[in-house]
């Protein structure tokens, strides 16, 4: 029927909050906390406690986009992980920007990571397409990707 959500676990809830909702500028939908008997049925981890930030993938009005969920681990507390890109087990997010040059230059302001400048997109289907590799406060990659002025048929 379509996907619901997609979730990354983070260190520190508060900071990633700040990263995603003010740096990145994703709507916030909702915040919880998750310590009942059935979230730890769920997840397998006995008295389990989660803190839970949800943010609009879409932007634009009236459209579903899904959503992220950015889930704390408190109890019991996970360790950070290799989550390098090539490494198998990695993620990473892909944003649709208009002007990804202008938030290239907004976020290295705001002191976000970035693995290289925008690339242009020289063959295959998103042949002149813009995109460049950046990493959140817990090094989960996340991508910018400014789409072709035409597509590529």
């Amino acid at each position: 029927m379509g996907a619901a959500h997609f979730s990354f676990t983070v260190g520190d809830i508060e900071r990633s909050k700040r990263f995603y909702g003010e740096v990145l500028g994703l709507p916030l939908l909702y915040e919880m906390r998750h310590r009942h008997p059935y979230t730890s049925r769920q997840i397998g981890y006995p008295d389990a406690d989660l803190l839970v930030a949800a943010y609009a993938l879409s932007q634009v009005a009236g459209e579903e986009g899904g959503r992220l969920e950015l889930i704390e681990y408190v109890h019991p507390r996970g360790e950070p992980l290799d989550v390098s890109t090539k490494n198998a087990g990695s993620a990473h997010l892909a944003f649709v920007v208009d002007d990804i040059h202008a938030e290239h230059v907004r976020l290295r302001d705001l002191g976000v990571r970035f693995r290289s400048d925008p690339v242009l997109v020289q063959q295959g289907v998103n042949k002149g397409a813009y995109t460049v590799y950046l990493r959140d406060p817990d090094g989960i990659t996340l991508e910018l990707v400014q789409p072709p002025l035409s597509p590529v048929r």
